[in-house]
C-alpha cells in the first residue's frame, strides 16, 4: 500500500512539474487588414484550406522564406496560387495591420513583391504590440500583386510569414485565378 501510495505521489509530481515547466504552445501573428490568405481562410472566405482555418497565427517557419508558407508542409494551401484568392482594392501605398497573439521581441518587419524587399521595419529587439500597422509604399507597381510579409523574430532562428493579394489601381475586389508576381 505504501509503494502504491509512493508511486502515485512520484506520478502526479512528474505530471505537475511538466505542466508548470513545460512552455505552452503559444499563437503568433498575422495580417488582419487587407485580409492576409490565412485571414481570408479564418473567415470562410476561402474554402478548403486544412488547418489554417483554426490558426492563422501559426505560420511560422526558420528565417528566410520566400513562401506564403514559410515553409509549413500542413500550411501549403496558402501557397497555392490556382485558388482563387481575393485581391483586396489599394492604392500604391498600403496599411497592413497586424494581429499579434504572442508579443515576441522583434528583429525585423520585411514586405516583398516577387524576390523583391520593398520595405523594411527594424525593432531591434523590441517586444511586438498587439495590434499595429506599417505603411508600406508598392513603388509604382499596378495590377494584380501577392505580398509576402515576414516578421523576423529576435531572439529565435524563426519568423512568421503572411501574403497579401492586392489589386493596385484599376480592379476589384473579386476572386481572380492568377498567378501572382
Amino acid at each position: 500500500m505504501r509503494r502504491t501510495i509512493t508511486l502515485l505521489a512520484a506520478a502526479i509530481m512528474a505530471i505537475g512539474s511538466t505542466v508548470f515547466i513545460a512552455q505552452p504552445a503559444m499563437a503568433h501573428g498575422y495580417i488582419s487588414n487587407p485580409p492576409s490568405r490565412q485571414a481570408m481562410c479564418a473567415q470562410g472566405r476561402v474554402s478548403n484550406c486544412g488547418p489554417i482555418i483554426y490558426e492563422p497565427q501559426s505560420v511560422e517557419g526558420p528565417k528566410g522564406r520566400r513562401s506564403c508558407s514559410g515553409g509549413v508542409g500542413r500550411f501549403s494551401q496558402l501557397d497555392d496560387e490556382s485558388r482563387a484568392w481575393p485581391a483586396t482594392s489599394v492604392g500604391n501605398n498600403v496599411s497592413l495591420t497586424w494581429k499579434i497573439t504572442a508579443q515576441h521581441r522583434t528583429s525585423t518587419w520585411e514586405y516583398f513583391i516577387g524576390g523583391t524587399r520593398i520595405a523594411s521595419f527594424n525593432d531591434n529587439g523590441r517586444q511586438a504590440p498587439a495590434t499595429f500597422s506599417h505603411n508600406v509604399n508598392l513603388g509604382g507597381r499596378t495590377g494584380r500583386i501577392k505580398l509576402l510579409a515576414v516578421w523576423n523574430v529576435y531572439d529565435t532562428a524563426n519568423a512568421f510569414y503572411a501574403c497579401v493579394d492586392l489589386q493596385v489601381g484599376p480592379g476589384g475586389s473579386q476572386p481572380v485565378n492568377a498567378v501572382c508576381p
